[in-house]
């Protein structure tokens, strides 16, 4: 009976691929948005990155709720395993040479690379979630090569709140200043395919990379101190 029934499900489902392929010509875009994106998105926001122009300006109010769920999926895992009570003091085995050696000398260098790729992500491909995930990798090597380091909350927290508040305010100021909607570009574009340009895409970028690069870390923080 459930091979009859998968069968049937399986013919529903290719009989609904075909009907959308042959209404939907390839090559032939059923709407006009992504036209005027290539069209527009250059000039209308300033940056070389069309992908970041959607992401960060034309479509920003989704990217900040992509960002809110990150921030409870974090607070969630953050809940649950505080509810795990350790037996006693584990024996931390310390690390091997050349990872505990590799781990100071590339750190800095992670954490470079990703401030570049959340910085330059109005111009180069890459962005805000690229580069915070880079960082939060930066700190599970810390985790992984010097063992025993503590973790400074406090810390995290206090970027995470603020990232996440430069965010808010910027789009309540364009929304009041631009008065078109929010996250509105009230910022001079500036001249492409330079740093300083894109108005406020590359401090919105910046932003959302501390946030995501110090959720993330919490989130190996919890997973390393509860493993």
């Amino acid at each position: 009976m459930r091979k009859i029934i998968g069968i049937i499900l399986l013919i529903i489902i290719c009989w609904g691929i075909i009907l959308a392929l042959h209404k939907i010509p390839f090559g032939i875009p059923k709407t006009k948005v992504g036209e005027y994106y290539i069209d527009k998105g250059r000039e209308e926001t300033g940056a070389a990155n069309i992908v970041t122009s959607v992401v960060v300006n034309y479509r920003g109010f989704d990217t900040l709720g992509e960002v809110t769920i990150l921030f409870l999926a974090a607070i969630g895992l953050g809940a649950v395993l505080s509810n795990f009570k350790e037996k006693g003091k584990r024996k931390i085995e310390l690390a091997s040479l050349i990872l505990k050696t590799g781990c100071r000398f590339l750190f800095p260098l992670i954490l470079l690379f990703g401030a570049y790729i959340f910085i330059h992500g109005h111009l180069t491909p890459g962005g805000g979630f690229q580069g915070g995930a880079i960082i939060a990798s930066a700190f599970l090597l810390v985790y992984l090569g010097c063992r025993g380091r503590i973790f400074n909350e406090v810390g995290c927290k206090i970027t995470e709140s603020l990232s996440g508040l430069v965010f808010i305010v910027m789009g309540l100021i364009g929304l009041t200043v631009g008065g078109h909607y929010f996250l509105s570009n009230f910022m001079l574009t500036g001249q492409i395919n330079t740093l300083f340009s894109a108005g406020i895409i590359p401090i919105i970028y910046i932003a959302i990379g501390l946030k995501v690069g110090s959720e993330l870390t919490g989130v190996i923080d919890n997973l390393m101190e509860k493993s």
